[in-house]
């Protein structure tokens, strides 16, 4: 049998905080506040949009009576630029080509919306490595609920699964799944990489391909 491999996407493959965190700020702007650093609002990235612009209203004092408005307003300014300021992180690509040299299946499983999740890996030619893109708003459960990851492997057929992302809510997710996880240290976790629940660490592409290679006996 051979392997699956879902990969988280943001803090993962792709550095989004600077296009995140000008979203937020341009939402910010247009209701009258000052921006937010971006380690702030990095520290607010993980559980999706709607939880994100939950703790932005909390920590500048908006009224969370708008939490809905002001996520559809944050969102609204990422869709406009999403890759701006966005990149790929260093080595994703080389690592993808040696997965899918070697008949491995990948997906992505995120909190990000399907649609913009879709958008960006379209922006930088990641689309035609993955068979499933399982985003925030794909089913009723996001991470860390397990089901979001359960489908992106069941959709990728029955292969030894392996879970690839940078943060706690994903080391939660693959600990509520069962299934081996790889941390990439140096993507938006704020816990330190000892804390958290993992198979191996890595933090460039040769040392994923290296973790990945160990788990299958390669």
């Amino acid at each position: 049998m051979t392997a699956s491999i879902v990969f988280d996407l943001d803090g993962t493959l792709i550095d989004s905080a600077p296009d995140i965190a000008a979203a937020v700020n341009a939402m910010l702007a247009d209701e009258g506040y000052e921006s937010l650093e971006q380690a702030t609002v990095t520290s607010f990235v993980g559980h999706g949009i709607l939880h994100l612009t939950g703790l932005v209203i909390r920590h500048v004092g908006l009224n969370m009576d708008r939490h809905t408005e002001l996520t559809a307003a944050t969102l609204a300014h990422y869709n406009q630029s999403s890759s701006a300021l966005t990149a790929v992180y260093p080595g994703v690509i080389d690592a993808l080509d040696t997965f899918q040299a070697r008949g491995l299946k990948m997906g992505i499983c995120t909190n990000k919306p399907e649609a913009s999740a879709r958008h960006e890996l379209k922006m930088f030619n990641l689309e035609r490595y993955f068979d499933v893109v399982i985003g925030g708003d794909s089913l009723s459960k996001r991470k860390p609920d397990p089901a979001p990851l359960q489908t992106a492997f069941d959709s990728l057929g029955p292969r030894q699964h392996i879970f690839v992302g940078d943060s706690e809510v994903d080391a939660e997710t693959a600990q509520r799944a069962g299934v081996p996880f790889l941390l990439f240290t140096s993507g938006y976790r704020k816990t330190p990489v000892a804390e958290l629940p993992h198979t191996a660490t890595f933090d460039d592409s040769a040392g994923l391909i290296a973790a990945v290679d160990q788990l299958l006996g390669s």
